[in-house]
């Protein structure tokens, strides 16, 4: 488990759990992580239990989602502005104590961590679906 929270929304309380490991998450994976959870949450209050993958636009906190979304576009936003702008868009350089490495431009920019309020990866679809069609050809090769 990478997470979990209680979101309330006009249908009722949802207790969302996140789970995720090297080699992704599938829906079975989800199905038997619900299962052994059910009457674990006996005593808590929420209306629906959702187990999912964070999926690949998850926020970026730790080294290891760092990792993965390096060479890619990501989305920062800041809790104050900085020259007036709260977000900012580039490729993803890394994330280091120091904080969020982005190349906005030509220009290399760092972000410290306690200023940053999201960090995550801007999925294009279109690119993503292209990519599981060449996985699916060589997989038939």
């Amino acid at each position: 488990m990478v997470g979990a929270g209680y979101e309330k929304e006009s249908t009722g309380q949802y207790l969302r759990v996140y789970l995720d490991n090297e080699t992704g998450i599938t829906l079975d994976d989800c199905e038997r992580y619900h299962r052994k959870i059910y009457d674990l949450l006996e005593e808590a209050e929420y209306d629906f239990l959702e187990v999912s993958s964070p999926g690949l636009d998850r926020p970026i906190t730790s080294p290891g989602y760092a990792k993965k979304a390096e060479g890619c576009p990501v989305e920062i936003k800041l809790y104050q502005p900085i020259d007036g702008q709260k977000q900012f868009i580039g490729i993803f350089a890394g994330l280091d104590e120091n904080g969020y490495h982005l190349m906005v431009g030509e220009r290399n920019m760092m972000f410290p961590i306690k200023s940053v309020a999201l960090a995550r990866r801007i999925i294009d679809v279109e690119q993503v679906l292209a990519q599981q069609a060449e996985q699916q050809e060589e997989e038939s090769i």
